[in-house]
C-alpha cells in the first residue's frame, strides 16, 4: 500500500512525500522533489550562447562559440549526474536496517546502508541558517566504544530539505519501526 502527500520545502518548493508500508516492519519514505524544468534549462542554455554570440560579433572568432557549445554541454552533464537530486528516499527495514537512497537526474543512484546494531536513534534536529530555524532529520550512529554515546550523525534529506510537517511523517514511521525493534524480546 503507497500514498503520496504535498508539502513544501524549506525554499518554498513543491515536494512529494511516497509512503509504503511493505510489511509491519518494513517501510519505504522517498521525498520527491520538482523535476528539471525544460523552460528553466532552455533559458540559461539561450543566455549562455546568446552571450557567446556577442563575444564572437566583437572578436569575429569562432572559437567562441565552439566553446560555449562545449561548456553549456558539460556543464549540463556535471550538473545532471553529480548535482541535480530527484528524489531521497528511506528504507526503514526493522530486523537489518536503515538504507538511504538519492536518485539523480541523470538516472544515477547513490545509496548507503546503517545496520541497525548501529542505530541510537532518529531524530528531528534544528539548525540556525541564514537568521532562519530550518528543520533535518538525521539518524544518531551508536558509538561502538561507549553504547551511551554518539558516534556519527547522519543527515538525511539534504537535498529535498522538506519542512517540519513532512519531516514528522518520515520521523513518526521510522519511529513505529524503531519502538518494535525496542519492544521486541532480545535472543541471545
Amino acid at each position: 500500500m503507497a500514498e503520496e502527500r504535498r508539502f513544501r520545502s524549506a525554499s518554498g518548493v513543491p515536494i512529494a512525500l511516497r509512503r509504503r508500508q511493505h510489511s509491519a516492519s518494513c517501510r519505504e519514505l522517498a521525498v520527491r522533489g520538482p523535476r528539471l524544468q525544460l523552460r528553466s534549462l532552455s533559458a540559461a542554455t539561450s543566455a549562455v550562447w546568446l552571450a557567446a554570440y556577442g563575444l564572437f560579433a566583437l572578436s569575429e572568432n569562432s572559437m567562441v562559440l565552439s566553446a560555449a557549445i562545449f561548456i553549456t554541454l558539460i556543464g549540463l552533464i556535471i550538473y545532471l549526474h553529480f548535482v541535480k537530486i530527484d528524489q531521497e528516499s528511506l528504507l526503514v527495514i526493522g530486523s537489518l536496517g536503515i538504507q538511504v537512497t538519492s536518485s539523480y537526474a541523470s538516472g544515477k543512484e547513490s545509496t548507503t546502508f546503517i545496520e541497525m546494531g548501529q542505530v541510537k536513534d532518529v531524530v528531528i534536529n534544528e539548525a540556525i541558517h541564514m537568521q532562519k530555524v530550518i528543520y533535518y532529520l538525521c539518524i544518531i550512529l551508536q558509538d561502538p566504544e561507549d553504547p551511551q554515546g554518539v558516534s556519527e550523525v547522519v543527515p538525511l534529506f539534504q537535498s529535498s530539505k522538506p519542512r517540519l510537517d513532512c519531516l514528522i511523517e518520515v520521523y513518526k514511521s521510522c519511529q513505529e519501526i524503531l519502538g518494535q525493534r525496542k519492544t521486541a524480546p532480545q535472543s541471545s
